[in-house]
C-alpha cells in the first residue's frame, strides 16, 4: 500500500474518531507547559500521561525519584513469542518566551490551513499522541497486539536528559531485549522523502569566566592593564582556526571515522549544500565548508566548537570608559563517536594552560555522548522496507543526524537497535516560534506506526 493523497489524509484527520480523540489529548498536552529548564509542569504532565495510558489499557509505571518523572507504559501482546517495540519520547519542551515570534499563543494548539501549531507539537508531544493513536487504532481493528509495545517517556531531554541514565539503570530489566527502539522524531526532507536516521551527535556545554580585578578600572590604563574582556577573547581565539577546525590538541585523534557504508548513505541521500544554508538563513558571513564531500563529512561526522554567548563590560546607552573586570562565555562542543564530554573538557582545560591562559575558569554544565548506527540491523531494515513501500516520495537513510540527543545513554543501558523517523517537516521550527507539523505528516506517521506493528504479525 501507499499513503492516500494529501486531501484524503486530511479528511481522515477530521473524521476518524480515534485520531480526533487524541488530537484533543494533544491540545491538552500543549496547554500544559512542561519545561525542565524552568522546572515547570513536569510532574503534572507525567501524571497526566500516566492517566492517559492507563485509560488506553497500558500497565503504567511513574518513577518520581528525580526532578523530571520517568513514565513507562507497556501494552502486552497475548502472543507468548511476541517481540517488543519501544517508543522513546519526551514530554518536556524548550521555553516559548517573548524572544520568539508566535502568531498565536504557543501553548494553545492552533490549526491554520493544513498545519498544526504549538510548542511541542513536533518536539515531542505530537509524536506521543500520534504513536498512541496508532496503537489504539490497531487494537480496535484487530483486538490484540502482535507485539509488546513500550512507551518510554522522559522529561529532561531538552536539558541533556538529566538523570535518564539513573532511571535506565533502575528499570533496565523491564526494558532490555526489545527488537527495536523507535526514536523520538525525524522529518520529511525537502524532496518529500521520509528521513530515517540511526544516531546523533553528542554535546558538552561549559561556561568560561575570567576575573581580572576586584572592580572595573578606568580605561586610561588600557595600555598597561589587561582586562578580563581581552584576556577571554584572546583565549577563545586559540580554540578554533578560521576554517572552523578545533585547535585543541588530541581532539581529532580520538574521533572514530565513518565507515564506507555510513559515508555512502550520506552521499546518496543528503541534498543539503552550503548554498542552501545561505538561502535558508540569509547568511552574511561565509560558509566554512563549500565542497560537497567535505561539507557533508564535517556536518555529520566531525566535532564542532561554538560560542553560544558572550558577556562582558558595559552595554548600556552611551559610553562607559572602563576595563571590565569580569568576562564570561557560554560554550559548546558537538561530539562524535570516540569523544566523551569529560575527555573533551579536560583537553580544553589543558590547552588553556599550555597557551598561557590559566586564569580562564572552565565550568561544566551538561554533556551527552554520541551514537551512530550503520543502519544494517534487521529490525531497522524492516522499518526502511515498510517506509519505502508506503511513502510515495521514498526515504532518505542516514547513519546519524547532526543534532544531539541521549541515544548513546539509551543504547548503553538497553543495547537495542535504534532508528529515528517521525512527523516533522523541513520547516517545523522546533525550538523556534510557530513550531508546526503538517496534518498530512501527522496522519501518515500514525499509519506508518500501524504498518510497523502489523509487520510483527
Amino acid at each position: 500500500m501507499a499513503f492516500a493523497s494529501k486531501e484524503e489524509q486530511i479528511e481522515k484527520f477530521n473524521q476518524d474518531h480515534t485520531i480526533k480523540h487524541y488530537v484533543k489529548v494533544l491540545r491538552r498536552l500543549i496547554s500544559m507547559p512542561s519545561i525542565f529548564a524552568q522546572k515547570k509542569g513536569l510532574k503534572e504532565v507525567a501524571l497526566y500521561l500516566g492517566e492517559l495510558f492507563e485509560e488506553a489499557g497500558a500497565d503504567v509505571l511513574i518513577d518520581e525519584a528525580y526532578t523530571a518523572p520517568l513514565v513507562i507504559a507497556r501494552f502486552e501482546s497475548p502472543n507468548p513469542e511476541a517481540k517488543t517495540i519501544i517508543f522513546y519520547n519526551h514530554y518536556d519542551t524548550v521555553p516559548a518566551d517573548s524572544d520568539q515570534p508566535w502568531t498565536e499563543d504557543p501553548f494553545t494548539l492552533s490549526i491554520r490551513g493544513d498545519y498544526m501549531y504549538g510548542r511541542g507539537v513536533d518536539d515531542d508531544k505530537g509524536h506521543i499522541t500520534a504513536r498512541l493513536t496508532a496503537v489504539r487504532r490497531y487494537q480496535k481493528a484487530h483486538g490484540s497486539l502482535p507485539c509488546h509495545i513500550i512507551f518510554l517517556m522522559e522529561g529532561a531531554e531538552e536539558s541533556a536528559s538529566t538523570d535518564l541514565d539513573k532511571y535506565l539503570a533502575k528499570h533496565a530489566d523491564r526494558l532490555r531485549g526489545a527488537d527495536v527502539l523507535v526514536w523520538e522524531q525525524e522529518i520529511r526532507d525537502g524532496q518529500g522523502r521520509l528521513q530515517i536516521s540511526g544516531g546523533n551527535k553528542g554535546i558538552v556545554t561549559f561556561d568560561l569566566s575570567v576575573t581580572s580585578a576586584d572592580v572595573d578600572i578606568h580605561s586610561k590604563y588600557g595600555a598597561l592593564i589587561e582586562s578580563a574582556s581581552w584576556y577571554l577573547v584572546q583565549a577563545l581565539a586559540t580554540l578554533r582556526d578560521r576554517k572552523g577546525r578545533i585547535c585543541v590538541p588530541g581532539i581529532y585523534d580520538q574521533v572514530i571515522p565513518p565507515n564506507e557504508r555510513e559515508l555512502a548513505l550520506v552521499d546518496r541521500y543528503v541534498e543539503r549544500t552550503a548554498q542552501e544554508l545561505v538561502d535558508l538563513y540569509g547568511l552574511q558571513l561565509p560558509v566554512l565548508k563549500k565542497e560537497r564531500q567535505e561539507f557533508l563529512k564535517t556536518y555529520f561526522f566531525e566535532p564542532a566548537i561554538s560560542i553560544e554567548g558572550l558577556s562582558t563590560g558595559y552595554l548600556g546607552q552611551g559610553v562607559k570608559t572602563i576595563l571590565p573586570a569580569q568576562a564570561q562565555a557560554k560554550m559548546e562542543v558537538r561530539l562524535v563517536p570516540g569523544l566523551t564530554p569529560e575527555g573533551v573538557l579536560e583537553a580544553i582545560k589543558a590547552h588553556f594552560v599550555k597557551e598561557g591562559f590559566d586564569r580562564v575558569s572552565v565550568t561544566y554544565t551538561l554533556g551527552e555522548a554520541s551514537y551512530r548506527s550503520d543502519m544494517s540491523s534487521p529490525a531497522i531494515l524492516n522499518v526502511i522496507e515498510i517506509a519505502e513501500r508506503i511513502y510515495p516520495d521514498g526515504v532518505s537513510i542516514l547513519p546519524t543526524s547532526a543534532g544531539t540527543g541521549p541515544m548513546w545513554t539509551v543504547y548503553d543501558a538497553l543495547e537495542v537497535p535504534q532508528v529515528a523517523f517521525g512527523l516533522g517537516n523541513l520547516n517545523s521550527r522546533d525550538h523556534g516560534g510557530d513550531e508546526n507539523v503538517a496534518i498530512y505528516d501527522y496522519v501518515s506517521h500514525i499509519e506508518m506506526i500501524e504498518e510497523l506493528i502489523k509487520s510483527y504479525e
